[in-house]
């Protein structure tokens, strides 16, 4: 998968996704915010929003008939060991989808966390990488294979 690491969570997305697997706190959340293909703004640009709030309120849309996935501590992986041998950290997500998808064509999917995901607002999620995945919804399931979506060198 191609992706973009946002400045604001550059040095903090490993521990990020690690106070949701830690369930600190206890309603922190990954949340999977699929992206409109139509007036999506440009990597150099996306990158540079500090928050989901910030991301959505320019050219950029959410694809709000899919609606949003949210992974809990139960869900994602324990957080991996730095690899020594590569010199590098990563932390990956599990398979997600969307079933009976309908809507806008989808362009790219922002993974970001939220550190309330019961009561938060787009404010505080932090959008922590956003890696491209072109899909046109057709009624039919949309799947994603999970795997590493961010790696520190």
């Amino acid at each position: 998968m191609a992706h973009i690491v946002c400045n604001i969570a550059k040095g903090r997305a490993r521990e990020l996704y690690n106070r949701v697997k830690s369930n600190d706190p206890a309603n922190s959340g990954i949340v999977l915010v699929p992206l409109e293909a139509a007036g999506i703004a440009a990597d150099a640009d996306l990158k540079r929003y500090d928050t989901l709030a910030d991301l959505l309120a320019g050219s950029t849309n959410e694809q709000g008939t899919m609606g949003r996935v949210v992974l809990s501590d139960a869900q994602i992986a324990a957080l991996p060991a730095p690899d020594d041998t590569n010199d590098w950290a990563t932390f990956a997500l599990p398979n997600f989808g969307w079933t009976a998808a309908t809507g806008s064509a989808i362009a790219k999917i922002a993974v970001c966390y939220d550190p309330d995901t019961t009561a938060g607002t787009d404010a505080a999620v932090v959008p922590m990488v956003i890696f491209d995945f072109a899909a046109t919804p057709s009624g039919l399931d949309i799947n994603v294979t999970g795997g590493d979506v961010f790696r520190a060198t």
